[in-house]
Parts: structure tokens; C-alpha cells; sequence
């Protein structure tokens, strides 16, 4: 069985989030949807409300797994008997970053390799810090974010601006 993981902060889920666990799962047998529990990052929402969004936004996909984790990826892929790590690249600046990451990665473990996909073209632009400062000011973000996730971003966001 061939299993990858997609780790990321989720800080919330954006559609370009949505667009690459999809495209993983036509490629993996399984698709863990790892939540970056990270202490030192003041996140908008708690790892849990993350993984329920991500819970919510997968339920209807058999071969996905929503899990937390802290500490190296790494370490979490062994735990989960996972040897193939997805990442997206939105933009060049993006490829630096995670190439870095990915040889590090396989550094810390030769049974690791990581798998590049591109951004689709309609959500290349869009980020998670984009969505929060959308919906700090007030913005419509609803286009940015899976439906699943609208009430998640209202709740935390309505009335703060």
C-alpha cells in the first residue's frame, strides 16, 4: 500500500488546500492530512478545529485520514508508515523552500521522498494568511475556502471588524 502524507498548518483550509489532498488521493492508496500542531505559531484556529475542518471537507473520501502531529514530519511519516510526503508549489519562491525541506528530510530518512504538485492555475494566488487578513477587514473570502469552512471563519471572524 502505498502511503503519502500531506502535512501542513491548515490555518484554515483554502481551496487549493482541497484541490491537492483530491489530486494525492488518485495517486496514493491513503492520504494522511497531517495538522501541524506547532506551540511556537499563534494559529487563528486550534489544531482541533482544524482537523475538524479537514474531517468535514474529506468525509466523503474513503482513502483520507485527518490526523495531528507535533514535532519533525519526518518522525511522524515513520509513525504512520508512511515514505512519500506531498507538498504544493504555488510560485518559484515556493520550490526553494520546499526543496530545502524535502533534502532535509531525506537527510533525516532515505526511505522519505517527497512529490511536487503545481498549484492549479485557478488557486495559485491563494493563501491561508490571505483568507485571515480577508476575513479580519471584513472581505469576501467565500471564493478562497472550501463551503465547509465558511461557518468556521465567520465564527471567529464576525464582528471583529
Amino acid at each position: 500500500m502505498k502511503r503519502a502524507i500531506y502535512p501542513g498548518s491548515f490555518d484554515p483550509v483554502t481551496i487549493g488546500h482541497k484541490d491537492l489532498i483530491i489530486r494525492s488521493t488518485k495517486m496514493f492508496d491513503e492520504v494522511i492530512v497531517a495538522v501541524l500542531d506547532n506551540y511556537r505559531k499563534q494559529s487563528a484556529f486550534s489544531v482541533e478545529e482544524r482537523v475538524a475542518m479537514l474531517e468535514l471537507l474529506t468525509k466523503d473520501v474513503p482513502n483520507v485520514k485527518v490526523k495531528s502531529f507535533s514535532g519533525l514530519l519526518v518522525d511522524f511519516a515513520k509513525q504512520e508508515n508512511a515514505n512519500v510526503i506531498v507538498r504544493g508549489l504555488r510560485a518559484v519562491t515556493d520550490y526553494e523552500y520546499e526543496l530545502q525541506m524535502a533534502q532535509t528530510n531525506r537527510q533525516l530518512n532515505s526511505e522519505i521522498d517527497t512529490v511536487f504538485l503545481t498549484a492549479s492555475a485557478d488557486c495559485s494566488y491563494i493563501s491561508s494568511s490571505a483568507v485571515r487578513e480577508l476575513a479580519l477587514f471584513g472581505g469576501d473570502y467565500s471564493g478562497f475556502v472550501p463551503k465547509e469552512v465558511v461557518p468556521y471563519l465567520q465564527k471567529r471572524f464576525d464582528g471583529l471588524n
